[in-house]
């Protein structure tokens, strides 16, 4: 795909992470010279926010979104946009009592779908409702995080593998939301078993080494007895997601914001219930994650 190129700015924010991308409408395709320097920014920045993004469609999200890669249908299918399966409705409201998006998206430090074989490479989030407080999303850099780590702490975990699960989540959130948060079928229970990923992946476009483990999805580290496992385990929660590596995003109407799954977390603040808060995700297809070894 290419098409006419387009002048606009991307600009560092001053925080550990982050880009603004300022003047550039994507409900007009952007040119493969463009696209490639959005990527770039994705990569070196890991959280880019594209501003003003008034006139964009669900349909321009899908397209612009599909061309990082193929995009996941995420499990609670309840959630789905109307036609558009594509997306996932990330909202606080309920109307004639049933919530029309997930309710407790993201209330916990996670990268999007590290319990697939296949983790996301990033999710873009277009807000459709903000409210007048809260709602921010707090972002973790987790490659600072790795390189922060005392050196004997890197050498151990270097060659760690860890077991993500969604469905350990999923049961926790239900004993906090009950039924705004929707059990699993057995047949989408088997679309979502545990898996094994290394603590430490390298990202296949920067080559730098990211921790890749959260407190939302990370229940184990594999070959450790269960008392080290959870030791551990705490250390790097606690560790990864410490002020110094965190970016708050404070929404701006429109904002549309697209992060790298491989080497961030994030978190949802959560705003009063009372204020409507609304968001159309897309969710892209990563790779398997490559850990130094390999």
């Amino acid at each position: 795909m290419s098409t006419v190129t387009t002048a606009f700015e991307i600009r560092d924010l001053p925080e550990i992470l982050g880009a603004e991308i300022l003047g550039l409408d994507l409900s007009q395709p952007p040119s493969d010279e463009d696209f490639a320097r959005i990527r770039h920014a994705l990569a070196q920045r890991q959280v880019v926010i594209f501003r003003d993004q008034e006139s964009l469609t669900p349909e321009q999200q899908i397209a612009f979104s599909r061309r990082f890669g193929p995009l996941e249908i995420h499990v609670q299918h309840h959630f789905h946009l109307s036609g558009h399966p594509e997306i996932l409705i990330v909202s606080n409201v309920v109307e004639n009592g049933k919530p029309i998006g997930l309710v407790d998206a993201g209330k916990y430090w996670h990268s999007d779908l590290s319990y697939l074989a296949l983790p996301s490479l990033g999710s873009l989030l277009h807000s459709k409702e903000w409210p007048a407080q809260g709602g921010d999303t707090l972002f973790v850099n987790m490659v600072a995080a790795y390189e922060a780590l005392p050196d004997d702490v890197k050498a151990k975990v270097d060659g760690l593998q860890a077991e993500h699960s969604y469905l350990a989540r999923n049961r926790k959130q239900q004993q906090v939301t009950g039924t705004y948060r929707p059990g699993l079928t057995a047949e989408q229970e088997a679309r979502v078993p545990p898996v094994v990923h290394p603590v430490v992946r390298v990202h296949p476009e920067s080559g730098k080494r990211a921790l890749f483990v959260s407190e939302g999805f990370t229940t184990r580290i594999i070959g450790l007895p269960e008392d080290e496992s959870d030791a551990l385990l705490a250390f790097l929660f606690a560790h990864s997601t410490a002020e110094r590596f965190q970016y708050r995003h404070r929404w701006r109407p429109h904002d549309m914001l697209f992060w790298d799954n491989r080497q961030t977390l994030h978190l949802a603040t959560g705003c009063p219930p009372e204020l409507r808060r609304t968001l159309y995700r897309t969710t892209v297809q990563g790779d398997a994650p490559r850990g130094i070894a390999a």
